[in-house]
């Protein structure tokens, strides 16, 4: 009989997660036919027929079992992990006949009652066919389904439910894990961590700062449920329904099982009339690719645990469903999770580690276009999911976005000393060397935007020493590069936009409020190609003062026998013509105040914000990172805004 009515002859209904009465389903006494299909069925039947054993390690048939609701007794409430949706009813049970491989062990009964979950069900069983020759991977790596219960007469007629048999690998999904307050102890209790479960991913110790077990955990938990994805790629699947909820973490073998297959999709298009060699490439990446964006969004709520807030989350996928480049994720998230910290900023000191390896797979995971995002089987060897003990070899993409996550957190902090300052100088230099994006075409393609100052190799002057009047605090400086109108490639307007606040005289070390203004200038710019050089001999007739460029140390920091004499750069020709200043402030200013103010924002300013026609050239640029040269050298060091306020 079908479960449904075994629940309402039991006169126990109740939702799901909730106690109820202890209540059985039961069946008249009757000798059960239990076996193992290896062809199908009558047409009625809604189980397809599975597959034989396939040579090969862990091969063997493929064990989709039919079940009498008398083989089992229905326990009296539910986990709240299990997580069902509208239209199914979750029910745990304990299979209670003798002769059954499964005897004694806990089960999850599935009812599935409307269309749509019945064919996520009977799609569930088809798939047992394609994953059966590597058995073994299918049970550790994804819930397992061992039948289902024989259907009544109405099921046969398709108007009754069907009811799924599936493995129960505990009361928590891994959202429910996540949510705990005690979640790290329970986890690693859970898995039983030790010096050799460590091992699998390249630790050779356990304990440490919460920070170090946190990561040493994210780091099990993101290779099991790779290899699991991966192997579904590997059979021509995919998943397409990855998130935390369908997700679990099994105490028995301790590995991490995706959900029920009742949504994979194969690669190849099942229409014969649609299905061409191009076509199902195409459909086999585009599904690879959304598998893989699932994955990016379960490590992001996994690491960053302010994303399980939902209003949190919201402003997370807002900021990628706008176009945004998630290279630039750090510098939208750090204040926003900034504001109210449950976590203490662990998970932003996770991704910060390691050159910040973290943010790197996180983009690579989230890349807009489809075709940039990252396989499997190159996360499973990106740095970040690799530990301490396991040697790897870096690619150019990776060196190249350590260098610059290590200039930006340089750049965070206010850098008095020279050690700092020089070994800054000498990471923008190198990002110059490997600079991705030399030709003209692409700073065209990546300049637009708003870019803001970080740093400046020049001349710094502050406020402490020289205590001037009025007292002008530099907030933020902008550059801002676009495609006016009026103009035609190669020419780009261009705004220098510095942010200030003047601040009261008698307190200001320490009362920062004060007048806001802005100092806007605008002028165009075309941009050609050109050359730096490296060498003093060859600048002649060039317009940018010789730079130190890596000497000493450039032999210790790449494979290269020698610097090239010349680098490839992206000349910034200004039109000293036509350039607009403009100054506007909070408060009313006489013509002398406001020329005491214009003074003072330009000594703290590099000059080349203000005198736009100084900068010289452009020598590196991605997707979030910028550097700029101007005439006396100096190099500018500008990361692309994408900040909420800016959007």
């Amino acid at each position: 009989m079908p479960l449904a009515a075994a629940a309402a002859a039991a006169a126990c209904p109740t939702p799901i997660g909730l106690p109820r009465p202890s209540c059985r389903a039961s069946a008249p006494p009757r000798r059960r036919h239990r076996f193992r299909l290896e062809a199908s069925s009558s047409a009625s039947t809604p189980a397809p027929a599975p597959a034989t054993a396939d040579e090969g390690p862990g091969a063997g048939p493929c064990p989709v079992v039919r079940f009498d609701m008398a083989d089992f007794t229905v326990a009296d409430r539910v986990s709240v992990g299990l997580h069902g949706r509208s239209d199914e009813m979750i029910f745990e049970a304990t299979v209670r006949d003798p002769s059954s491989e499964l005897y004694g062990s806990t089960v999850v009964l599935r009812q599935l009652t409307s269309s749509q979950a019945k064919r996520r069900g009977r799609r569930a069983l088809e798939v047992l066919k394609k994953l059966a020759r590597r058995q073994m991977m299918y049970h550790s790596y994804a819930m397992q389904v061992h039948g289902y219960v024989t259907p009544s007469k109405a099921m046969e007629e398709g108007d009754g439910p069907l009811v799924l048999v599936h493995g129960y690998h505990g009361s928590y999904s891994l959202r429910h894990w996540l949510q705990l307050s005690d979640w790290l102890p329970t986890l690693e209790a859970t898995l039983a961590l030790d010096e050799e479960q460590v091992r699998r991913v390249g630790d050779d110790s356990i304990g440490g700062p919460a920070v170090t077990r946190q990561l040493r955990l994210i780091r099990i938990l993101m290779r099991d449920l790779l290899i699991g994805v991966n192997y579904l790629h590997s059979h021509g699947m995919a998943h397409t329904e990855l998130r935390l909820e369908n997700v679990h973490v099994s105490p028995v073998d301790k590995h991490v099982k995706v959900g029920i297959l009742g949504n994979a999709v194969d690669f190849q298009d099942s229409d014969p009339s649609n299905s061409t060699v191009t076509s199902n490439n195409e459909r086999r990446k585009m599904m690879i690719a959304f598998d893989m964006r699932c994955v990016g969004f379960i490590m992001a709520k996994m690491v960053l645990r302010e994303l399980m807030d939902p209003s949190t989350f919201l402003k997370f996928k807002s900021f990628l469903n706008k176009g945004n480049d998630p290279s630039c994720l750090r510098e939208f998230l750090v204040p926003v999770l900034s504001q109210n910290s449950p976590s203490g900023n662990i998970g932003l000191q996770m991704l910060d580690r390691n050159w910040g390896a973290g943010w790197n797979l996180l983009a690579l995971l989230l890349a807009t276009k489809s075709d940039k995002r990252i396989s499997c089987v190159d996360a499973l060897r990106h740095p970040f999911l690799c530990g301490p003990k396991w040697r790897i070899s870096p690619t150019v993409n990776v060196l190249r976005w350590g260098l610059g996550s290590t200039a930006v957190r340089l750049a965070e902090d206010y850098i008095y000393g020279h050690p700092q300052r020089r070994r800054l100088a000498h990471f923008i230099e190198l990002m110059e060397v490997l600079n991705p994006n030399s030709r003209t075409e692409n700073w065209l393609h990546l300049l637009p935007g708003r870019w803001c100052l970080l740093y400046s190799t020049g001349k710094h002057i502050g406020l402490t020493f020289r205590q001037p009047i009025p007292r002008v605090l530099i907030t933020d400086a902008f550059l801002t590069f676009a495609q006016a109108p009026e103009f035609v490639d190669p020419v780009l307007s261009l705004t220098s936009e510095i942010g200030f606040k003047i601040m009261p005289e008698s307190d200001w070390p320490h009362d920062k409020s004060g007048t806001e203004g802005n100092l806007l200038v605008t002028t165009s710019a075309r941009i050609t190609s050109g050359r730096i050089y490296t060498n003093t001999e060859d600048m002649k007739g060039s317009r940018i003062t010789p730079s130190s460029y890596l000497r000493g140390k450039w032999g210790k920091s790449s494979n290269m026998k020698q610097l090239p004499a010349s680098l490839p750069a992206g000349n910034i020709n200004v039109d000293e013509d036509e350039v607009d200043v403009s100054m506007s402030c909070g408060s009313t200013l006489n013509v002398n105040s406001a020329g005491k103010v214009l003074q003072e924002v330009r000594t703290q300013t590099p000059p080349e914000m203000f005198d736009l026609s100084k900068i010289v050239c452009g020598t590196y640029i991605d997707s979030r990172l910028m550097i700029l040269r101007g005439v006396n050298g100096s190099a500018l060091l500008f990361i692309r805004s994408n900040r909420m306020s800016d959007s």
